[in-house]
Protein backbone atom coordinates (compact mmCIF):
# COMPACT_ATOMS: atom_id res chain seq x y z
CA UNK A 1 0.00 0.00 0.00
CA UNK A 2 1.71 3.56 -1.16
CA UNK A 3 1.42 6.19 1.65
CA UNK A 4 1.90 9.97 0.79
CA UNK A 5 3.48 12.02 3.86
CA UNK A 6 4.69 16.02 2.82
CA UNK A 7 5.18 14.81 -0.80
CA UNK A 8 7.24 12.10 -0.22
CA UNK A 9 6.00 8.25 -0.73
CA UNK A 10 6.27 5.62 1.60
CA UNK A 11 5.06 1.89 1.19
CA UNK A 12 3.70 -0.42 3.77
CA UNK A 13 5.35 -4.01 3.66
CA UNK A 14 6.48 -6.97 5.80
CA UNK A 15 4.66 -5.14 9.00
CA UNK A 16 6.94 -1.82 8.28
CA UNK A 17 6.68 1.06 6.61
CA UNK A 18 9.35 2.10 4.27
CA UNK A 19 10.04 5.48 2.25
CA UNK A 20 10.49 4.38 -1.51
CA UNK A 21 14.31 5.05 -1.43
CA UNK A 22 14.11 3.09 0.95
CA UNK A 23 12.78 0.19 -0.84
CA UNK A 24 14.86 0.86 -3.88
CA UNK A 25 17.92 0.26 -1.41
CA UNK A 26 16.66 -3.38 -0.51
CA UNK A 27 15.44 -4.06 -3.90
CA UNK A 28 19.42 -3.37 -5.13
CA UNK A 29 20.50 -5.72 -2.11
CA UNK A 30 17.97 -8.10 -3.60
CA UNK A 31 19.73 -8.23 -7.12
CA UNK A 32 23.37 -8.29 -6.24
CA UNK A 33 22.22 -11.26 -4.06
CA UNK A 34 20.62 -12.98 -7.01
CA UNK A 35 24.05 -12.34 -8.77
CA UNK A 36 26.08 -13.47 -6.69
CA UNK A 37 23.81 -16.61 -5.78
CA UNK A 38 23.88 -17.15 -10.06
CA UNK A 39 28.04 -16.15 -9.61
CA UNK A 40 27.35 -13.48 -12.40
CA UNK A 41 30.12 -10.60 -11.20
CA UNK A 42 28.11 -7.96 -13.92
CA UNK A 43 25.08 -7.17 -15.56
CA UNK A 44 25.44 -6.75 -19.67
CA UNK A 45 23.89 -3.22 -21.16
CA UNK A 46 20.58 -4.39 -22.02
CA UNK A 47 19.81 -5.84 -18.45
CA UNK A 48 20.95 -2.72 -16.98
CA UNK A 49 18.42 -0.96 -19.59
CA UNK A 50 15.62 -2.83 -18.58
CA UNK A 51 15.74 -2.62 -14.82
CA UNK A 52 15.88 1.34 -14.94
CA UNK A 53 13.38 1.06 -17.56
CA UNK A 54 10.67 -1.18 -15.03
CA UNK A 55 10.73 1.47 -12.80
CA UNK A 56 8.62 3.83 -14.96
CA UNK A 57 6.34 2.26 -17.74
CA UNK A 58 5.52 -0.91 -19.53
CA UNK A 59 8.49 -2.45 -21.22
CA UNK A 60 9.06 -4.14 -25.11
CA UNK A 61 12.41 -5.68 -24.97
CA UNK A 62 13.72 -6.69 -28.25
CA UNK A 63 17.32 -8.79 -27.56
CA UNK A 64 19.30 -11.61 -29.59
CA UNK A 65 18.89 -14.99 -27.91
CA UNK A 66 21.94 -15.79 -25.56
CA UNK A 67 21.81 -12.16 -24.70
CA UNK A 68 20.12 -12.93 -21.13
CA UNK A 69 16.80 -11.91 -21.77
CA UNK A 70 15.94 -13.89 -18.42
CA UNK A 71 17.39 -11.71 -15.98
CA UNK A 72 16.40 -8.71 -18.12
CA UNK A 73 13.02 -9.68 -16.78
CA UNK A 74 13.34 -11.49 -13.77
CA UNK A 75 15.44 -8.66 -12.15
CA UNK A 76 12.57 -5.61 -12.48
CA UNK A 77 10.23 -8.45 -11.11
CA UNK A 78 12.10 -8.20 -7.53
CA UNK A 79 10.91 -4.80 -7.30
CA UNK A 80 7.57 -5.96 -7.65
CA UNK A 81 7.31 -8.76 -4.84
CA UNK A 82 5.84 -8.45 -1.37
CA UNK A 83 6.30 -10.85 0.86
CA UNK A 84 3.32 -10.06 2.42
CA UNK A 85 1.26 -10.81 -0.05
CA UNK A 86 0.09 -14.83 -0.02
CA UNK A 87 -0.98 -15.00 -3.47
CA UNK A 88 -0.09 -15.06 -7.15
CA UNK A 89 1.90 -11.64 -7.84
CA UNK A 90 3.29 -12.43 -11.01
CA UNK A 91 2.79 -14.46 -14.18
CA UNK A 92 4.99 -15.14 -16.60
CA UNK A 93 4.08 -16.76 -20.22
CA UNK A 94 6.38 -18.92 -22.11
CA UNK A 95 5.48 -20.82 -25.46
CA UNK A 96 7.25 -24.21 -24.34
CA UNK A 97 7.97 -26.52 -20.97
CA UNK A 98 11.41 -25.95 -21.37
CA UNK A 99 11.52 -22.13 -20.84
CA UNK A 100 9.28 -22.48 -18.09
CA UNK A 101 11.62 -25.19 -16.43
CA UNK A 102 14.39 -23.16 -17.24
CA UNK A 103 12.95 -19.75 -16.00
CA UNK A 104 11.61 -21.45 -12.94
CA UNK A 105 15.30 -23.11 -11.91
CA UNK A 106 16.77 -19.26 -12.83
CA UNK A 107 14.62 -17.81 -10.28
CA UNK A 108 15.23 -20.72 -7.27
CA UNK A 109 18.72 -20.44 -7.92
CA UNK A 110 18.65 -16.77 -6.97
CA UNK A 111 17.83 -17.51 -3.69
CA UNK A 112 15.12 -14.66 -3.46
CA UNK A 113 13.01 -16.28 -0.66
CA UNK A 114 9.92 -16.15 -3.13
CA UNK A 115 8.56 -19.11 -3.83
CA UNK A 116 7.84 -20.24 -7.72
CA UNK A 117 5.95 -22.48 -9.37
CA UNK A 118 5.78 -23.62 -13.25
CA UNK A 119 2.33 -25.10 -15.05
CA UNK A 120 2.80 -26.72 -18.56
CA UNK A 121 1.27 -29.36 -20.83
CA UNK A 122 2.58 -32.91 -19.95
CA UNK A 123 2.81 -32.13 -16.10
CA UNK A 124 0.38 -34.10 -13.95
CA UNK A 125 -2.41 -31.25 -12.97
CA UNK A 126 -3.05 -32.85 -9.80
CA UNK A 127 0.67 -32.01 -8.79
CA UNK A 128 -0.02 -28.33 -10.26
CA UNK A 129 -3.28 -28.06 -8.26
CA UNK A 130 -1.77 -28.59 -4.92
CA UNK A 131 1.19 -26.62 -5.60
CA UNK A 132 -1.44 -23.75 -6.76
CA UNK A 133 -3.08 -24.47 -3.26
CA UNK A 134 -0.79 -22.61 -1.39
CA UNK A 135 0.57 -20.13 -4.24
CA UNK A 136 3.55 -19.07 -4.76
CA UNK A 137 4.51 -15.42 -5.29
CA UNK A 138 5.80 -16.46 -9.17
CA UNK A 139 3.83 -18.55 -11.48
CA UNK A 140 5.40 -19.52 -14.99
CA UNK A 141 3.54 -21.46 -16.98
CA UNK A 142 2.33 -22.13 -20.73
CA UNK A 143 -1.08 -20.78 -22.33
CA UNK A 144 -2.70 -23.66 -22.64
CA UNK A 145 -1.90 -24.80 -19.00
CA UNK A 146 -2.52 -21.75 -17.39
CA UNK A 147 -5.59 -20.78 -19.12
CA UNK A 148 -7.28 -24.65 -17.76
CA UNK A 149 -6.19 -23.24 -14.34
CA UNK A 150 -8.27 -19.86 -14.79
CA UNK A 151 -11.14 -22.03 -15.49
CA UNK A 152 -11.30 -24.28 -13.19
CA UNK A 153 -10.38 -20.83 -10.41
CA UNK A 154 -7.03 -22.85 -9.61
CA UNK A 155 -5.67 -19.68 -8.59
CA UNK A 156 -6.55 -16.05 -7.72
CA UNK A 157 -5.58 -12.99 -10.14
CA UNK A 158 -6.87 -10.01 -8.24
CA UNK A 159 -3.41 -10.04 -6.93
CA UNK A 160 -1.03 -10.50 -10.16
CA UNK A 161 0.19 -6.82 -10.76
CA UNK A 162 3.17 -8.05 -13.12
CA UNK A 163 2.49 -9.69 -16.58
CA UNK A 164 5.46 -10.95 -18.73
CA UNK A 165 4.78 -12.45 -22.23
CA UNK A 166 8.56 -14.01 -22.85
CA UNK A 167 10.00 -15.03 -26.34
CA UNK A 168 6.19 -13.26 -27.50
CA UNK A 169 6.97 -13.92 -30.80
CA UNK A 170 7.56 -17.60 -30.72
CA UNK A 171 4.42 -17.75 -28.48
CA UNK A 172 2.78 -16.56 -31.42
CA UNK A 173 4.55 -18.94 -34.02
CA UNK A 174 2.95 -21.67 -31.77
CA UNK A 175 -0.23 -20.32 -32.02
CA UNK A 176 -0.77 -19.50 -28.60
CA UNK A 177 -3.13 -15.93 -29.46
CA UNK A 178 -6.60 -16.72 -28.00
CA UNK A 179 -5.73 -19.03 -24.55
CA UNK A 180 -3.01 -15.11 -24.23
CA UNK A 181 -5.96 -13.19 -25.26
CA UNK A 182 -8.12 -14.99 -22.59
CA UNK A 183 -5.94 -15.22 -19.86
CA UNK A 184 -4.95 -11.54 -19.68
CA UNK A 185 -8.57 -10.47 -19.51
CA UNK A 186 -8.64 -12.83 -16.38
CA UNK A 187 -6.11 -10.11 -15.12
CA UNK A 188 -7.79 -7.06 -13.48
CA UNK A 189 -4.66 -5.89 -11.55
CA UNK A 190 -1.99 -5.79 -13.80
CA UNK A 191 0.06 -2.50 -13.49
CA UNK A 192 3.22 -3.65 -15.49
CA UNK A 193 3.67 -5.73 -18.39
CA UNK A 194 7.12 -6.44 -20.02
CA UNK A 195 7.27 -8.17 -23.40
CA UNK A 196 10.30 -10.05 -24.77
CA UNK A 197 11.19 -11.09 -28.43
CA UNK A 198 14.11 -12.28 -30.07
CA UNK A 199 12.70 -10.69 -33.29
CA UNK A 200 11.47 -7.44 -34.37
CA UNK A 201 7.78 -7.25 -34.93
CA UNK A 202 5.34 -4.54 -36.87
CA UNK A 203 2.57 -4.19 -34.18
CA UNK A 204 2.12 -5.30 -30.98
CA UNK A 205 -1.35 -7.49 -30.46
CA UNK A 206 -3.89 -4.90 -28.79
CA UNK A 207 -5.11 -8.15 -26.89
CA UNK A 208 -1.02 -7.68 -24.77
CA UNK A 209 -2.41 -4.46 -23.38
CA UNK A 210 0.22 -2.85 -23.54
CA UNK A 211 0.24 0.73 -23.93
CA UNK A 212 2.74 3.83 -24.34
CA UNK A 213 6.01 1.10 -23.63
CA UNK A 214 9.44 1.90 -23.24
CA UNK A 215 11.39 -0.20 -25.94
CA UNK A 216 14.15 -1.24 -25.63
CA UNK A 217 16.01 -2.75 -28.86
CA UNK A 218 19.55 -4.73 -28.51
CA UNK A 219 18.95 -6.65 -31.84
CA UNK A 220 21.45 -5.20 -33.97
CA UNK A 221 23.53 -4.12 -30.65
CA UNK A 222 27.08 -5.67 -30.94
CA UNK A 223 27.65 -5.77 -27.23
CA UNK A 224 24.30 -7.72 -26.92
CA UNK A 225 25.21 -10.07 -29.57
CA UNK A 226 27.02 -13.42 -28.77
CA UNK A 227 30.02 -13.67 -29.46
CA UNK A 228 30.37 -16.70 -32.50
CA UNK A 229 33.04 -17.85 -35.02
CA UNK A 230 31.96 -19.34 -38.11
CA UNK A 231 33.08 -22.08 -39.83
CA UNK A 232 31.57 -24.64 -43.08
CA UNK A 233 32.39 -28.21 -43.38
CA UNK A 234 32.27 -29.35 -46.68
CA UNK A 235 31.35 -32.84 -47.87
CA UNK A 236 29.40 -33.92 -50.56
CA UNK A 237 26.08 -36.11 -48.94
CA UNK A 238 27.33 -39.06 -49.33
CA UNK A 239 29.89 -38.19 -47.55
CA UNK A 240 27.86 -36.03 -44.67
CA UNK A 241 27.58 -38.26 -42.28
CA UNK A 242 31.25 -39.35 -42.08
CA UNK A 243 32.15 -35.70 -41.75
CA UNK A 244 30.17 -34.85 -39.09
CA UNK A 245 31.30 -37.66 -37.12
CA UNK A 246 35.37 -36.13 -37.94
CA UNK A 247 34.16 -33.21 -36.69
CA UNK A 248 32.98 -33.97 -33.40
CA UNK A 249 35.52 -36.33 -32.93
CA UNK A 250 37.61 -33.04 -33.42
CA UNK A 251 35.73 -30.87 -31.24
CA UNK A 252 35.77 -34.15 -28.38
CA UNK A 253 34.66 -33.04 -25.06
CA UNK A 254 33.22 -29.77 -25.00
CA UNK A 255 29.40 -28.60 -24.95
CA UNK A 256 28.30 -29.54 -28.74
CA UNK A 257 24.57 -29.45 -30.18
CA UNK A 258 23.89 -30.50 -33.63
CA UNK A 259 20.96 -29.07 -35.27
CA UNK A 260 18.25 -30.94 -37.88
CA UNK A 261 15.35 -30.37 -39.42
CA UNK A 262 13.42 -33.24 -38.52
CA UNK A 263 13.29 -35.70 -35.73
CA UNK A 264 13.84 -38.64 -38.20
CA UNK A 265 17.12 -36.85 -39.23
CA UNK A 266 18.04 -36.95 -35.39
CA UNK A 267 17.24 -40.67 -34.94
CA UNK A 268 18.87 -41.64 -37.99
CA UNK A 269 21.71 -40.04 -36.71
CA UNK A 270 21.85 -41.04 -33.31
CA UNK A 271 21.63 -44.90 -34.62
CA UNK A 272 24.71 -44.29 -37.02
CA UNK A 273 26.83 -42.22 -33.98
CA UNK A 274 26.34 -44.94 -31.30
CA UNK A 275 27.19 -47.72 -34.00
CA UNK A 276 30.20 -45.77 -34.41
CA UNK A 277 31.10 -45.51 -30.48
CA UNK A 278 30.41 -41.49 -30.23
CA UNK A 279 28.29 -41.51 -26.60
CA UNK A 280 25.56 -39.03 -26.90
CA UNK A 281 21.79 -38.16 -26.07
CA UNK A 282 18.85 -36.87 -28.41
CA UNK A 283 15.84 -34.26 -27.89
CA UNK A 284 12.97 -33.48 -29.89
CA UNK A 285 9.48 -32.89 -29.73
CA UNK A 286 8.67 -36.79 -30.49
CA UNK A 287 9.76 -37.84 -27.22
CA UNK A 288 7.92 -38.22 -23.58
CA UNK A 289 8.37 -35.22 -21.58
CA UNK A 290 10.26 -37.70 -19.24
CA UNK A 291 12.93 -38.71 -21.60
CA UNK A 292 13.18 -35.12 -22.81
CA UNK A 293 13.90 -33.87 -19.88
CA UNK A 294 16.02 -36.70 -18.58
CA UNK A 295 18.21 -35.80 -21.83
CA UNK A 296 17.94 -31.95 -20.93
CA UNK A 297 19.38 -33.01 -17.67
CA UNK A 298 22.49 -35.56 -18.31
CA UNK A 299 23.22 -32.85 -21.07
CA UNK A 300 23.21 -30.24 -18.47
CA UNK A 301 25.10 -32.07 -15.98
CA UNK A 302 27.89 -32.99 -17.96
CA UNK A 303 27.15 -36.84 -18.71
CA UNK A 304 27.04 -35.88 -21.82
CA UNK A 305 29.06 -33.90 -24.14
CA UNK A 306 26.75 -34.21 -27.20
CA UNK A 307 23.16 -33.52 -28.21
CA UNK A 308 21.65 -34.03 -31.17
CA UNK A 309 18.28 -32.25 -31.86
CA UNK A 310 15.82 -29.94 -33.84
CA UNK A 311 15.09 -26.46 -33.89
CA UNK A 312 12.79 -27.66 -30.73
CA UNK A 313 16.41 -27.03 -28.88
CA UNK A 314 16.47 -23.59 -30.11
CA UNK A 315 14.83 -21.44 -28.49
CA UNK A 316 14.45 -21.84 -24.04
CA UNK A 317 17.31 -24.37 -23.80
CA UNK A 318 19.49 -21.83 -21.56
CA UNK A 319 22.48 -23.84 -21.01
CA UNK A 320 25.74 -21.40 -20.80
CA UNK A 321 28.39 -23.78 -21.54
CA UNK A 322 27.72 -25.04 -24.43
CA UNK A 323 30.39 -24.01 -26.85
CA UNK A 324 29.51 -25.59 -30.60
CA UNK A 325 26.64 -25.60 -32.49
CA UNK A 326 26.16 -27.65 -36.00
CA UNK A 327 23.90 -27.29 -38.40
CA UNK A 328 23.89 -30.75 -39.97
CA UNK A 329 20.41 -29.67 -41.82
CA UNK A 330 20.37 -26.20 -43.02
CA UNK A 331 17.69 -23.94 -40.99
CA UNK A 332 15.19 -22.63 -43.10
CA UNK A 333 15.72 -18.94 -42.97
CA UNK A 334 18.30 -16.55 -41.32
CA UNK A 335 15.96 -15.95 -38.39
CA UNK A 336 16.30 -19.81 -37.30
CA UNK A 337 19.42 -19.63 -37.97
CA UNK A 338 20.36 -16.93 -35.76
CA UNK A 339 18.06 -18.89 -32.62
CA UNK A 340 20.14 -21.71 -33.41
CA UNK A 341 23.46 -19.84 -33.07
CA UNK A 342 22.44 -18.24 -30.09
CA UNK A 343 22.31 -21.67 -27.64
CA UNK A 344 26.13 -20.94 -27.90
CA UNK A 345 28.42 -17.49 -26.82
CA UNK A 346 25.84 -17.27 -24.13
CA UNK A 347 26.13 -14.53 -21.73
CA UNK A 348 29.90 -13.07 -22.60
CA UNK A 349 31.13 -16.25 -23.23
CA UNK A 350 32.43 -17.11 -27.07
CA UNK A 351 31.29 -20.08 -29.57
CA UNK A 352 31.66 -21.58 -32.40
CA UNK A 353 28.86 -22.52 -35.05
CA UNK A 354 29.44 -25.34 -37.98
CA UNK A 355 27.50 -25.12 -41.08
CA UNK A 356 27.72 -28.51 -42.99
CA UNK A 357 27.40 -27.99 -46.64
CA UNK A 358 27.60 -29.84 -50.07
CA UNK A 359 30.58 -28.26 -52.26
CA UNK A 360 27.98 -25.98 -54.21
CA UNK A 361 25.62 -25.10 -51.27
CA UNK A 362 25.12 -21.66 -49.85
CA UNK A 363 22.71 -20.40 -47.65
CA UNK A 364 21.32 -17.34 -49.04
CA UNK A 365 21.84 -15.49 -45.72
CA UNK A 366 24.94 -15.81 -45.94
CA UNK A 367 26.90 -12.83 -47.45
CA UNK A 368 29.87 -14.83 -47.57
CA UNK A 369 30.94 -18.34 -46.25
CA UNK A 370 32.79 -18.61 -43.58
CA UNK A 371 36.30 -20.16 -43.29
CA UNK A 372 36.68 -23.78 -43.58
CA UNK A 373 37.54 -26.43 -40.67
CA UNK A 374 39.90 -28.79 -41.45
CA UNK A 375 39.03 -32.62 -40.31
CA UNK A 376 41.71 -35.24 -38.94
CA UNK A 377 42.24 -38.05 -41.34
CA UNK A 378 41.86 -40.85 -39.17
CA UNK A 379 39.03 -39.46 -36.39
CA UNK A 380 39.86 -40.82 -33.01
CA UNK A 381 36.87 -41.14 -30.51
CA UNK A 382 36.81 -38.56 -27.73
CA UNK A 383 36.77 -39.82 -23.93
CA UNK A 384 33.59 -40.62 -22.54
CA UNK A 385 32.47 -37.51 -20.51
CA UNK A 386 33.45 -38.12 -16.70
CA UNK A 387 30.36 -37.29 -15.24
CA UNK A 388 27.20 -40.32 -15.34
CA UNK A 389 23.95 -39.33 -13.48
CA UNK A 390 22.25 -41.12 -11.07
CA UNK A 391 18.37 -41.75 -10.61
CA UNK A 392 16.59 -41.89 -7.93
CA UNK A 393 12.99 -42.30 -7.45
CA UNK A 394 12.03 -39.88 -4.81
CA UNK A 395 11.91 -35.91 -5.47
CA UNK A 396 9.97 -33.21 -4.06
CA UNK A 397 6.66 -34.70 -3.29
CA UNK A 398 8.36 -37.19 -1.49
CA UNK A 399 9.63 -34.09 0.79
CA UNK A 400 13.39 -35.17 -0.68
CA UNK A 401 15.97 -32.20 -0.90
CA UNK A 402 19.42 -31.56 -1.99
CA UNK A 403 20.67 -32.10 1.30
CA UNK A 404 19.42 -35.26 1.81
CA UNK A 405 20.54 -36.59 -1.36
CA UNK A 406 23.99 -34.93 -0.42
CA UNK A 407 23.76 -37.01 2.67
CA UNK A 408 23.19 -40.17 1.18
CA UNK A 409 25.54 -40.14 -1.20
CA UNK A 410 28.72 -38.87 0.61
CA UNK A 411 28.08 -40.83 3.77
CA UNK A 412 26.45 -43.66 2.51
CA UNK A 413 27.56 -44.28 -0.54
CA UNK A 414 31.36 -43.00 0.70
CA UNK A 415 31.53 -40.14 -2.62
CA UNK A 416 34.09 -37.52 -2.05
CA UNK A 417 32.69 -33.87 -2.54
CA UNK A 418 34.67 -33.10 -5.66
CA UNK A 419 32.91 -36.81 -7.16
CA UNK A 420 29.24 -35.21 -6.97
CA UNK A 421 28.34 -33.29 -9.37
CA UNK A 422 25.12 -31.28 -10.04
CA UNK A 423 21.84 -33.02 -8.22
CA UNK A 424 18.35 -31.68 -10.07
CA UNK A 425 15.40 -32.52 -7.88
CA UNK A 426 12.24 -32.91 -9.85
CA UNK A 427 8.54 -33.43 -8.44
CA UNK A 428 8.92 -37.20 -8.15
CA UNK A 429 12.65 -38.38 -8.71
CA UNK A 430 15.78 -36.54 -8.70
CA UNK A 431 19.14 -37.20 -10.54
CA UNK A 432 23.15 -36.64 -8.82
CA UNK A 433 25.95 -36.59 -11.15
CA UNK A 434 28.30 -38.54 -9.77
CA UNK A 435 32.37 -39.55 -11.59
CA UNK A 436 31.75 -42.15 -14.06
CA UNK A 437 34.23 -44.25 -12.40
CA UNK A 438 32.74 -44.15 -9.29
CA UNK A 439 29.03 -44.55 -9.87
CA UNK A 440 28.66 -48.39 -10.08
CA UNK A 441 30.44 -48.67 -6.60
CA UNK A 442 28.31 -45.69 -5.41
CA UNK A 443 24.78 -48.09 -6.72
CA UNK A 444 26.37 -50.87 -5.05
CA UNK A 445 26.62 -49.18 -1.24
CA UNK A 446 23.41 -47.75 -1.59
CA UNK A 447 21.11 -49.74 -2.78
CA UNK A 448 18.60 -50.60 -0.32
CA UNK A 449 19.02 -47.53 1.77
CA UNK A 450 16.27 -45.45 2.97
CA UNK A 451 15.13 -41.46 1.76
CA UNK A 452 13.18 -40.28 4.46
CA UNK A 453 12.55 -43.32 6.16
CA UNK A 454 11.47 -44.73 2.53
CA UNK A 455 13.18 -47.21 0.10
CA UNK A 456 13.53 -46.25 -2.95
CA UNK A 457 14.98 -46.91 -6.38
CA UNK A 458 18.22 -46.07 -7.05
CA UNK A 459 20.48 -46.97 -10.02
CA UNK A 460 22.14 -45.51 -13.15
CA UNK A 461 20.27 -43.41 -15.29
CA UNK A 462 20.38 -44.42 -19.13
Amino acid sequence: MLIVVNGDYYKQSGGGIFKLSLLFEICVAMIKQALLNLKIDTLNEMQQAAIEAAKKNDIILLSPTGSGKTLGFLLPLLATLDATVPTVQALILVPSRELALQIEQVFKTMGTGFKVNCCYGGHPVKVEMNNLSQPPAVLIGTPGRIAYHLRHESFTTNTIQTLVLDEFDKALEFGFQEDMAFIIKQLPAIKKRILTSATQMDEIPSFTGIRNATKLNYLNNRSSSPDIKHKVVIAESTDKLEALFALLCKIGGEATLVFCNHREAVDRISDMLWDWGLQHDIFHGGMEQEDRERALLKFRNGSHYLLITTDLASRGLDIPEIKHVVHYQLPHNEEAFLHRNGRTARMHATGTSYLLLNPDEKPVYLKDLPPAEELPAKPKLPPPAPWATLYIAAGKKDKVNKVDIVGLLLKKGGLAKDELGLIEVLDFSSYAAVKRDRIEDVVKEIRGEKIKNKKVKIDIAR
